[in-house]
This record gives C-alpha cells, sequence and structure tokens, in this order.
C-alpha cells in the first residue's frame, strides 16, 4: 500500500530536529525507518511530517565511559554487532544486535529506534533491560536519564515524550559474568517468538547476580523475578527447577505463530537453556 501524505524534513543536529518538532504539524522522527515505514503503508501511521533525524552522526558510535558503554541512539545494529567496545566489555548487546532482522534492517535499523518503538517482540529492548541500562532523552526542557526497568510502559507505550530524542544508551560493563541470549523464530528473520537474555555470576560454587528478562512473553520486555530470586546464592543444579519458575508473573500473547500457553513453555526451557549457557562462558 501507499502511504497518506506527509511532509519531510532533514535534521541538522539535534537542536533542529527539537526544533522541527515543535513547530511541524503532526511530527514524527524517523532514523531506519524499518518499524515506522510497515505503519505508514498499513495507514495505521499518518503523520504530517517526517522528521529525519539518520544523519545526525554525532549521535552514532561506542564509547567508553568507565563503568558503562555510551551507545549512541542512533547506532546502527550492524555497527553495534561489530563494535571491538562492545564486544569486549558488554558481549552480550554486541551479539543481540546482529540477531535483528536480515542484513538489511541491521544496516539501517538503530538502537534508539528500537526502544522507541517499544515493541515487546523486539530483542534489544529486552537486552537494555536485563542489563540495567540508562536511556538518556533530550527534549524542549534539556537532558533526562530514564532506568530501562521504567522506560516501557506497555504495549508499543514507552517513557518518551513526543517531543523527546534517545541521544545515548548507557550499558554497563559485564565484566566476567557470563552471558546468553536464545531466541525461539520460525524463520530467520522473524521477531522471536519468545527470547530470553541471561546476565549470571557465580561464586564458589553457587551463583550470583543472576539476571533474566523475556522477550514476547507480555504487553514490555519483562525480568524473570521469580527465576532470579530462585538462582540467588543457589548451587549450579538448582539451574532446571529454577527455570520452571518463567512463566510466573508473565502474560503471553496468543496470535498465529504461537498459543499463550505454547510461549509459557518455550520460556521455561529456554530460561534454562539460556542460564546454563551464560554459566559456561
Amino acid at each position: 500500500m501507499i502511504p497518506a501524505s506527509f511532509d519531510y524534513e532533514v535534521a541538522e543536529s539535534v537542536d533542529h530536529a527539537l526544533e522541527l518538532l515543535r513547530t511541524k504539524e503532526d511530527p514524527k522522527l524517523i532514523a531506519g525507518g524499518h518499524s515506522l515505514l510497515p505503519l505508514m503503508k498499513l495507514r495505521l501511521a499518518r503523520p504530517g511530517t517526517l522528521v529525519d533525524i539518520g544523519r545526525l552522526g554525532d549521535l552514532r558510535g561506542v564509547r567508553d565511559a568507565g563503568d558503562h558503554l555510551a551507545i549512541g541512539g542512533l547506532t546502527r545494529h550492524h555497527d553495534l554487532n561489530t563494535d571491538a567496545l562492545a564486544r569486549q566489555h558488554c558481549p552480550l548487546i554486541a551479539y543481540a544486535a546482529g540477531l535483528v532482522g536480515d542484513p538489511q534492517v541491521r544496516h539501517r535499523g538503530t538502537i534508539g529506534g528500537s526502544l522507541a518503538h517499544g515493541d515487546p517482540a523486539s530483542d534489544l529492548p529486552t537486552i537494555c533491560l536485563v542489563l540495567d541500562a540508562v536511556i538518556v532523552a533530550r527534549g524542549p526542557g534539556g537532558e533526562r536519564t530514564i532506568d530501562a526497568s521504567g522506560f516501557f510502559n506497555g504495549f508499543f507505550d514507552t517513557a518518551l515524550a513526543e517531543d523527546e530524542i534517545i541521544t545515548e544508551v548507557r550499558v554497563p560493563k559485564t565484566g566476567s559474568a557470563g552471558w546468553s541470549y536464545l531466541k525461539f523464530r520460525q524463520r530467520a528473520l522473524d521477531w522471536a517468538t519468545v527470547g530470553v537474555a541471561a546476565v549470571v555470576g557465580s561464586s564458589h560454587g553457587s551463583i550470583q547476580g543472576a539476571k533474566v528478562a523475556f522477550t514476547n512473553m507480555g504487553q514490555t520486555p519483562l525480568r524473570a523475578a521469580a527465576v532470579e530470586a530462585a538462582l540467588d546464592g543457589a548451587p549450579r543444579d538448582a539451574v532446571a527447577q529454577a527455570a520452571q519458575k518463567a512463566d510466573e508473573g508473565t502474560d503471553p500473547p496468543s496470535d498465529t505463530w504461537a498459543t499463550g500457553d505454547f510461549r509459557r513453555h518455550l520460556a521455561r526451557v529456554l530460561t534454562g537453556r539460556a542460564v546454563e549457557e551464560a554459566l559456561s562462558r
């Protein structure tokens, strides 16, 4: 289908983009466009003006910021996947970026766009949640930070205001902790039917500081609180039992890809595998 008519503006800076958001009729930001353009073609989104921020080079790249990595909001998935700093200090996010969509999507899509879209079936929101990332947003009132745990409000609904731009994502370095991200999908380029991210430490034979999060098990990406509590201080042979708690507190959808019950089953199976894989790293 063909989108409804719209005006098109290219932002020359973040300040220019914010001005365009303030002055143009029904504006919408676009960077990679892989989430927005399909909605426009279906007439589910009808912005009056597209504000293109995809050429703002100062919002791209990964830098070492001490105890965390600062990832520019317009860093493309491919660039994050291949970045040396990301692979060294937070390999989980580099690995997951390489699983997003297909090569065309990874060369155009951005981490900021993925987070702002707020799709619970998307990979990087789950990764940012399990890593306790901080999202930096800039708007007319200046800059503010939003913890990933408070960023996702509901289905395609985030804490980002309509006149704000994600400028940076701050991701803690994972150090010696093991990690894993497993997802079940029917085809290589499909959204995850269910995905499980895990970051796990161990000390003297017991599990320490386990963090587990789900993709596509509810209206937002979710932390697996029951699994994390069951693993804290437990011996390694407790993983299988803890994984049986994976679907507690979730509300998985039923759709053409899977029933909610099947997703619950997948969550339990993938959680056990992801935690075991993380412990083996």
